[in-house]
């Protein structure tokens, strides 16, 4: 048998089971189209992961359900079927209802060799499903897609004296796992990146007094909460706080996932009410353009003057969710629509709104980082908002803001899209700093290990530090900014490994006797491509008897990352002494975010206890 025929073959034999079909000669089948009336359910399947190409739905011609490869045959971007969505990919079904009789499936094997060649599989109708909309969409598993995370271990200053990594301004992760957690299920580990939990606070550091220093640099050092005998090294940023009067003109272009995984609730309908909360914070001299994708990309709205709200509006109103996600199409298509409305000295910006599950087109997360960055050239930055579950792809997400000069913030509620959308729209829009860079020079004869929490996808080697071509994060209006470090100094008593039995203390070269640690931090302003040198010792006398609440409550907000990952860092700490330690930071909470923080942490002590766990899954 060839490849071809084995193909269809295998997907015929899995259908099967799924819909309960038989199957019959192609002469009973031709007259029993004529006979059939009503529509009819078939469920699809795609081959093994290993061997698959993305297929796109086509045509629907008389009984002939069609799928064809989408790579190979996409003359003319023909969108797919009415009433039709996806096949399934990763092995999973998805269910396509036609409004006519089902008859034949004709499969185009994924072999861009054999394209002429197609075969036909023969299915007897199923029975009728119940009464639904045009089109059901089917997500009966849940393939969220997060990349994998290790935590950064424990190094020995007298090997490894310098650390080095980029800032990262993202919050995405702390809201995806708080949709987790208010729905009464722990997160998986490589959902949880400490740094995003931490930086989704506000601390309340100086800013800088002008913006010819773009951001202020605040530090602390105190005894850890888990460990007394260790330290907590605190880097805090501020960034210059731009009045909205000095905003500059914004040229906005919202791309807009309108394919068919984000038929929810918690996706498109939550996407648009999301965007309309931003609509007032618009200006005249502001211009927003909307493109939308599925299986083709479109421009659904001209760049449109900030202060025509009803006309944005009905534009946002007028999408509907259906066919399959060309995320590369829109991505292109945005940044022309950009191109030509930029505003030179102004905010131009991309913002991209999906659930990240790109499957038509360029779907290698590598390819699309690569088309992003290519793009940031142009001097025109992505934001990216995720939306939904089940199928959210928070890598691809989080990864493009990163390559793309901008931010990732995942939306759970109205009330995150408040706070991304309005609250914080200057930090979100406006980037003051580029290409921010950490390195701390650790001194052996004071300090003996470190541990950076969190920002494990944000490490730099060394020599980037100086190296102004290489990409880094950015800042944006009033964005604060939380490194920790977590210290252990030499005589303490608490180092996690033993010194190298053969090891040379390395002698200092300069009287370095009261330094900790030389901090550096590297920035461009956001037009140069020349960076700006920062740095600062950490002294042994900055040593505070008990950290501030400042830090207490940043200190909880890591140990609460750490306990979600598996508790390995922090032994011994549990959530009643995150909740205790986060409480000493409930003061200045106008919004109430850090109270949502410490409900948050006590339903993860309850799922995390499995007789509490399975009482709240009986209550739900």
């Amino acid at each position: 048998m060839n490849r071809l025929s084995l193909v269809s073959a295998i997907l015929l034999a899995l259908t099967l089971p799924m819909t309960g079909c038989q199957t019959a000669p192609e002469a009973e089948l031709a007259e029993s189209d004529k006979d059939a009336q009503q529509s009819q359910t078939l469920s699809v399947l795609t081959q093994p992961k290993a061997d698959r190409q993305v297929l796109e739905p086509m045509e629907v011609s008389g009984a002939r359900i069609r799928w064809v490869d989408a790579e190979a045959e996409r003359a003319g971007d023909t969108p797919a079927a009415e009433g039709m969505v996806q096949p399934g990919r990763d092995d999973k079904p998805y269910v396509a209802q036609t409004s006519r009789p089902a008859a034949k499936l004709a499969l185009r094997a994924a072999d861009s060799s054999s394209s002429s060649n197609l075969e036909t599989a023969f299915l007897s109708p199923p029975p009728p499903p119940p009464p639904v909309g045009s089109m059901q969409y089917s997500e009966p598993f849940n393939r969220e897609g997060y990349a994998d995370l290790v935590d950064n271990a424990v190094m020995r200053v007298a090997q490894s004296p310098v650390s080095t990594f980029s800032i990262d301004v993202d919050t995405g992760s702390y809201s995806n796992v708080r949709r987790m957690i208010d729905q009464g299920q722990l997160p998986p580990s490589d959902a949880v990146r400490a740094e995003e939990f931490i930086n989704y606070f506000d601390y309340g550091y100086q800013p800088p007094s002008s913006l010819d220093t773009p951001f202020s640099v605040s530090t602390e050092l105190a005894p850890a909460p888990w460990n007394s005998k260790r330290l907590l090294m605190q880097i805090g940023i501020k960034g210059y706080e731009v009045p909205k009067t000095k905003t500059p003109a914004s040229n906005l272009v919202f791309l807009i996932d309108t394919s068919g995984s984000m038929q929810s609730p918690d996706k498109i309908d939550l996407l648009k009410a999301a965007f309309k909360q931003m609509l007032p914070e618009l200006r005249p001299q502001d211009r927003v353009s909307i493109v939308v994708y599925a299986g083709a990309a479109g421009l659904v709205l001209a760049p449109t003057a900030g202060d025509q709200r009803e006309a944005i509006s009905a534009a946002f109103d007028a999408m509907s969710a259906g066919g399959s996600t060309n995320g590369a199409a829109g991505i292109e298509l945005a940044y022309q629509m950009a191109e030509q409305n930029m505003i030179p000295g102004g905010i131009n910006r991309v913002i991209l709104a999906s659930d990240g599950d790109f499957n038509v087109g360029t779907v290698s997360v590598d390819a699309l980082k690569t088309l992003v960055a290519d793009k940031r050239k142009s001097g025109i930055a992505l934001t990216t908002l995720g939306f939904g579950q089940g199928n959210y792809q928070d890598q691809i997400a989080e990864q493009l803001a990163d390559v793309g000069n901008g931010n990732h913030a995942y939306i759970d509620s109205l009330q995150e899209a408040r706070k991304v959308l309005v609250e914080e729209l200057g930090s979100t829009l406006l980037t003051i700093a580029k290409d921010v860079k950490i390195q701390v020079e650790f001194n052996p004869a004071l300090v003996s290990e470190y541990r950076l929490i969190g920002y494990e996808n944000r490490m730099l080697r060394r020599e980037d530090f100086n190296n102004d071509t290489i990409d880094a994060g950015e800042i944006g209006a009033g964005h604060d900014v939380t490194a920790i470090y977590e210290l252990t100094l030499v005589g303490s008593g608490a180092e996690a490994s033993d010194a190298l039995r053969y090891a040379k203390a390395q002698p200092l070269a300069v009287d370095a006797s009261g330094e900790l640690a030389w901090l550096k931090l590297r920035y461009k302003q956001p037009d140069a491509d020349t960076s700006i040198l920062i740095d600062k010792p950490m002294l042994r006398s900055q040593i505070r008897a008990k950290s501030s609440d400042r830090l207490a409550f940043a200190a909880a907000v890591a140990a609460y990352a750490d306990l979600l990952r598996g508790g390995s860092n922090m032994p011994g700490f549990a959530y009643s002494d995150v909740m205790r330690l986060a409480r000493r930071g409930l003061r200045d909470d106008e919004r109430g975010y850090r109270q949502q923080f410490l409900g948050m942490v006590q339903r993860t002590e309850q799922l995390s206890t499995p007789a509490s766990a399975q009482q709240i899954s009986m209550q739900r």
